[in-house]
C-alpha cells in the first residue's frame, strides 16, 4: 500500500511537492556553466596580457557583456542550488535550516544585482576614469 496520492504518483512528486525540479535545475546549470567556464576562462586569460583599458574595452562589447552576465547568473544560482541541498541535508533545527536559506538567497541575490550593475555599469559608461 503507497502513502502517495494517485495525483502524486502521476506527476512523480515527492513530499516537497517539487519532484525533481531541482535536481533538473542544478543540471541545467551544470551543462551551461561548461561552454560559459570555458569561455570565461579564455576570456579571462587572454585579458590577461592587456592592460585596464582593454579590459574595459573588451567588456564594452554586448556580446561579452551579455555573455558575462549569463556565467554570472548561472553560477550565482547553480551555487544557491547546491548550498541549499548541503544546508537542507545536514542543518536539523528547523529554525535554523529556515533562517541559513533565507539568509542565503538574500545574500546571493544581493552578490548577483551587485555583479550586474556593475558590468552594465562598465558597459554604458563612456569614460573609465
Amino acid at each position: 500500500m503507497s502513502l502517495r496520492s494517485p495525483l502524486s504518483r502521476v506527476l512523480g512528486l515527492g513530499s516537497a511537492k517539487e519532484g525533481v525540479s531541482h535536481w533538473w535545475w542544478q543540471r541545467i546549470t551544470s551543462i551551461a556553466l561548461v561552454p560559459l567556464g570555458v569561455w570565461f576562462i579564455y576570456s579571462v586569460v587572454r585579458l590577461l596580457s592587456g592592460d585596464h583599458s582593454t579590459s574595459i574595452q573588451w567588456l564594452r562589447s554586448p556580446v561579452q557583456a551579455a555573455l558575462l552576465i549569463s556565467f554570472s547568473v548561472t553560477v550565482f544560482w547553480h551555487a544557491f542550488l547546491g548550498l541549499q541541498v548541503v544546508i537542507e541535508d545536514y542543518v536539523h533545527a528547523e529554525w535554523l535550516k529556515v533562517t541559513s536559506l533565507m539568509v542565503l538567497k538574500m545574500l546571493l541575490a544581493l552578490l548577483l544585482v551587485v555583479t550586474v550593475l556593475m558590468i552594465f555599469q562598465i558597459f554604458v559608461s563612456s569614460s573609465y576614469a
